[in-house]
């Protein structure tokens, strides 16, 4: 499966942070990361499977289907890695911390939640984006979206680029599994057999996940540290990427050991 998904690396020492992301973006959405933390790290991004770049999968995926493609690339990238998730892509991480432990060195879960299954209205609703994406199209879905995923003060420039971002990404069947994989998704039971050190990050002004859904991750892991980043919306890595990216190289000073 790996084979067919797109991945954008920058890097070529130290270990290796796989970044996973959100439900309606791709690797793109790791620009800040790629040019503030590859000196310290390599910094490894997919197009998840049916994203992007990425090839479209032979049926329909699940989350556990998600995790296990993420274990096989970075089986293939060395056997071990700390994994940067999100929003959707931190359900997808904490997925992989508990099927694949032994791959995973340390979590960074930002602005995610346990899964929309933790709500009736939060699954129907994002059940209900796959005929959205299909009656509008990629464009006109991601012009209405892409305002709601950063604070009201973002300027205009990551606004666009959240949405081009989102424009090039996302289309069936791909999106419409990726949204029943968030709707099926409840991991409250399971976060605590997480057994990976993690840190949990949200924008105070996330009105996406918001900073309770977090809260409830940081509260029901065993080894977990949580951070709020200010004055910044659901794509909190993108919008505050200074303050970001400074919070995850000091966890991974700690959990990996890179020198001052």
């Amino acid at each position: 499966m790996t084979a067919a998904v797109h991945v954008e690396q920058a890097g070529t020492d130290g270990p290796l942070l796989l970044c996973l992301h959100g439900i309606g973006s791709s690797s793109a959405a790791f620009a800040p990361q790629f040019a503030g933390l590859s000196a310290y790290v390599r910094v490894l991004a997919w197009d998840a499977p049916g994203y992007a770049r990425s090839a479209d999968p032979a049926g329909p995926m699940t989350l556990d289907d998600y995790a296990d493609a993420a274990a096989a690339l970075i089986e293939e990238r060395g056997g071990r890695a700390h994994v940067l998730g999100v929003s959707w892509g931190g359900v997808t991480a904490l997925r992989l911390a508990t099927r694949h432990p032994e791959l995973v060195d340390s979590l960074i879960i930002a602005d995610s939640s346990p899964g929309s299954g933790t709500d009736p209205a939060k699954a129907a609703a994002m059940r209900q984006r796959a005929a959205e994406l299909a009656e509008s199209g990629p464009r006109a879905f991601a012009e209405r979206r892409g305002h709601r995923l950063v604070s009201p003060g973002a300027p205009a420039e990551l606004v666009q680029r959240i949405v081009d971002t989102m424009a090039g990404a996302v289309r069936l069947p791909g999106y419409g599994w990726a949204a029943e994989a968030m709707a099926s998704a409840d991991l409250r039971a399971e976060l605590a057999d997480v057994t990976a050190p993690a840190l949990v990050l949200c924008g105070d002004q996330d009105t996406v996940t918001g900073t309770e859904a977090s809260q409830t991750i940081a509260g029901s892991l065993h080894k977990s540290a949580y951070v709020i980043v200010k004055d910044a919306g659901h794509l909190a890595n993108q919008e505050q990427p200074g303050a970001f990216n400074a919070w995850v190289l000091s966890h991974l000073r700690i959990t990996a050991q890179i020198p001052e």
